[in-house]
């Protein structure tokens, strides 16, 4: 069995982390999930087990199952979710295929119910309730995945991976998975835990109307090996300008070749070994598209109020005398790169700032939504003054390692709304940066 927790009464491990902001559920109770902070909401999420212990000993090493059998906990995730929360999702417009996918299990192989269009909630509850359909919101899963048991009860089986952290999603044989490795019923307010490439089986118990969770997908496309095809390229740019080996043709006709020959595979043997030697030695890794890629993907800074604050430009410029601090950390990412701009034919690097700011939950993940990145570029010459505001709680616009007060001041007020909090001297009163000058904007 996947390793079972106990909610707290054991003195080893503690119950929910408090909230500093709460949501309410309809019934009136207050949700023990910790609304604060990406780091806040996950520890709440896996309470009792610690953040620590969870990453040293479960992560993409072995499942975990969490099952909260006091009544009073069975509620522990319903905020999230419940059945009942169907009929106005429906009245808000959801479409088949975009947002919802309906299917159901037929002769051991997933058929696909969806209707063409809008999505109805009469439809919908009449294909649950008599077809037994399963209703599935955006995505199939295919990643790390955490299992939230919100209403019924699910009974799981989990196999052993053929291939441990598998990175194509694939059906497999019955006869090639052998028998269950783990075999457990989720009951409300349970977790589980799987690394990816983790095989598995879920089936509501029969006699139950119906079983609700949610699905948490992460670490999508984040290995090691994807972190290397993202700045292998970066760096082969840079070591081809200081190398007339790497700048100098290959042989002819060996594209037309059906086999790589000795030679070529030695060449590039060579090579990896000098990128390798060369990688040694920097601390700058470019990253070509991970670093752009996550903050175009991820969700917004969780606000409680209308989120106006997050997108509506206003309050003064900062000046020289101005101190700046960086917000939002966690949803803003500084990468370097080559220019982007197809009419800059020298293509010198550039330091380019994605933040998630702007991006929207409605549409978050919905993968045949095009998403749209927001940031701004500057000159690598300014890469020293950004990473004093990165590594600094709060700068003097005056100390930023630029040439002159006008290039100071002109950093500062480039930036996008609320990505740096504003104090004047002998002034506390908090200031949103507008959006400046569009030339600097990627």
């Amino acid at each position: 069995m996947p390793k079972k927790v106990k909610p707290a009464g054991d003195g080893k491990e503690e119950g929910p982390v408090p909230c500093k902001q709460v949501k309410v559920e309809a019934a009136g109770g207050p949700s023990p999930l910790n609304l604060d902070s990406p780091s806040g909401l996950f520890e709440s999420l896996i309470s009792p087990i610690k953040t620590e212990t969870f990453f040293k000993e479960f992560w993409e090493q072995k499942p975990l199952l969490i099952q909260r059998d006091d009544p009073v906990l069975a509620t522990y995730y319903r905020s999230l979710f419940r059945l009942s929360d169907l009929k106005s999702l429906c009245s808000r417009g959801m479409y088949y295929g975009r947002d919802v996918n309906v299917c159901r299990c037929v002769n051991g192989k997933k058929k696909i119910l969806n209707k063409d269009g809008k999505v109805h909630f009469l439809q919908l509850r009449k294909d649950f309730d008599q077809k037994r359909a399963t209703i599935q919101f955006h995505q199939p899963q295919r990643f790390k995945v955490f299992i939230l048991q919100l209403e019924g009860e699910k009974h799981w089986r989990l196999y052993h991976p053929t291939v441990p952290l598998a990175r194509e999603y694939s059906l497999e044989a019955e006869d090639r998975i052998g028998r269950p490795a783990h075999e457990f019923t989720l009951k409300p307010g349970d977790l589980l835990y799987f690394p990816r490439g983790t095989i598995h089986q879920a089936d509501t118990p029969s006699g139950l109307a119906h079983s609700t969770h949610v699905t948490i997908s992460t670490y999508q496309s984040s290995s090691w090996g994807d972190f290397l095809l993202d700045t292998i390229s970066g760096l082969v740019f840079d070591t081809a300008k200081a190398d007339v080996e790497l700048r100098a043709g290959i042989p002819r006709q060996l594209l037309l070749q059906v086999e790589t020959t000795a030679v070529a595979t030695r060449k590039l043997s060579g090579f990896l070994r000098m990128l390798a030697d060369r990688l040694e030695g920097t601390k700058e890794l470019l990253s070509a598209d991970m670093k752009k890629d996550f903050a175009m993907n991820r969700l917004p800074p969780y606000y409680l109020g209308d989120g106006v604050e997050l997108s509506t430009p206003g309050g003064q410029l900062p000046g020289l005398d101005s101190t700046v601090r960086l917000q939002f950390r966690d949803h803003v990412v500084l990468t370097v790169g080559p220019d982007q701009d197809p009419s800059d034919e020298t293509r010198e690097k550039m330091v380019y700032i994605y933040h998630s700011l702007k991006n929207r939950r409605e549409t978050h993940m919905m993968g045949n939504e095009e998403t749209e990145s927001h940031g701004l570029r500057f000159p690598l010459s300014h890469i020293d003054a950004l990473k004093q505001i990165w590594n600094s709680s709060a700068i003097s616009v005056k100390d930023l390692k630029l040439t002159t007060d006008e290039e100071k001041q002109s950093l500062v007020t480039s930036w996008p709304y609320v990505l740096t909090e504003v104090h004047r001297r002998k002034n506390s009163k908090l200031l949103n940066v507008p959006e400046g000058d569009k030339n600097h904007t990627s």
